[in-house]
């Protein structure tokens, strides 16, 4: 779960994290009132989950509190790259000296956490590590130990900090990895994090990503959860716990194992460009549990998308048996009922596939096709789906 800036700020607060003070706003009259609260000089920064705000306009100054009203009336409501701002962030302004970035993230391809530091802040990571490789530092962060002393300060000399800085910033570093820690983050992002004009170090703007899978030990983070942009069937589909990814298609695609999914959403994309060019709708991994309810969720999830037109049913039976599957789909069209109108094209192979197959031919269900291979279903589930766009 991403977390949009203020929620972001909020955490470094409660870790110790130097922040500057922020209010959030749903109305220019919060925004009015925050603005007066926090005095002087504020910046009204409009809170989507995506970059490039300020190039949008959704991030202005404001002298007093008659401009902020102005500046949030402007933003709120605006589109910022198909995310609409329903709140703002009035934040106290800063006397900004020096722009520094500073990140840890879980580095999935070497299966450890990754810090990187620069002392050139402000400006998109990804243009700085293709322009000047060479400005970005990048420490791995053990597991085991985390960012302690040592690490902080290998961080902050690798990344040229000045001497008479660097205490202070490593200091910073690990109150930052408290928050990666003890918050259960993939992602802790600060750019700029910054020296004010008297010296200090300040963490300005923040991006934090939460592990979802860590919701069982962090009863604090489903208040988090914004359920005015969350999308609909992901959501409901979380409720259910499936992994679901909706995808603009319409092939509608269920799968038991992420690689196989993954596979399949490349085979029908490829089939669609033979029908119309349609496309894969969704990722949806049903694992190892394909029971009839485990199936009838995954099909009430897709089959609540408006854009799916056919569905695709790729199972390699293993754990479970292709006819342990095939009874879970029987079962799970029963279950349904009418609210089930899409084809569906089914392949199974694997552990007790003629089982599976037979349990599926017998049942004779009206909206069901037999595919007898990966290919063949995917070729028939693009060529439903356009026929019926």
């Amino acid at each position: 779960m991403d977390l949009y800036e203020y929620q972001a700020r909020d955490l470094f607060e409660k870790h110790g994290v130097p922040v500057l003070a922020g209010i959030v706003a749903q109305t220019p009259e919060e925004a009015k009132a925050a603005a007066e609260k926090i005095g002087g000089v504020t910046v009204v920064k409009a809170q989507v989950k995506v970059g490039g705000r300020g190039k949008a306009g959704g991030v202005k100054v404001a002298k007093t509190a008659d401009e902020a009203y102005e500046h949030a009336k402007a933003i709120l409501g605006m589109d910022i790259k198909g995310h609409t701002v329903h709140q703002v962030m009035i934040a106290q302004g800063a006397d900004i000296a020096e722009e520094y970035y500073f990140s840890v993230l879980l580095d999935r391809a070497n299966r450890t956490y990754l810090a990187m530091c620069s002392v050139e802040g402000g400006m998109e990571i990804e243009q700085l590590a293709e322009e000047r490789p060479e400005a970005l530092a990048k420490v791995p962060v053990s597991a085991l130990t985390g960012i302690d002393a040592e690490t902080a300060q290998k961080i902050v000399d690798e990344a040229g900090f000045p001497e008479e800085l660097k205490s202070e910033v490593a200091a910073v570093i690990q109150k930052l990895w408290g928050v990666f820690d003890k918050e259960d983050a993939t992602l802790v992002e600060v750019n700029p994090l910054v020296k004010t004009g008297d010296g200090k170090i300040l963490a300005l703007d923040g991006k934090v990503s939460l592990d979802d899978n860590a919701g069982f030990r962090q009863e604090g983070h489903a208040a988090l959860v914004d359920e005015r942009t969350e999308d609909p069937l992901e959501a409901k589909a979380k409720e259910n716990d499936l992994n679901y990814v909706k995808l603009d298609g319409q092939v509608g695609v269920i799968g038991n194992g992420a690689g196989l999914v993954m596979s399949t959403l490349d085979v029908v994309a490829y089939a669609g460009e033979n029908h119309g060019g349609v496309k894969p709708a969704n990722f949806l991994d049903i694992g190892g549990g394909a029971n009839a309810e485990v199936m009838a969720n995954g099909l009430d999830v897709i089959l609540g998308d408006e854009q799916v037109k056919s569905v695709f049913v790729n199972v390699f039976g293993g754990i479970t048996s292709c006819d342990a599957v095939a009874n879970g789909i029987v079962k799970a069209l029963e279950i349904l009922g009418d609210t089930a109108t899409k084809p569906l094209v089914v392949r199974l192979d694997g552990n007790n596939v003629e089982e599976g197959r037979r349990i599926l031919d017998e049942a004779n269900h009206p909206l069901v096709t037999l595919a007898a291979t990966m290919d063949e279903g995917a070729d028939k589930a693009a060529e439903l789906a356009h026929a019926a766009n």
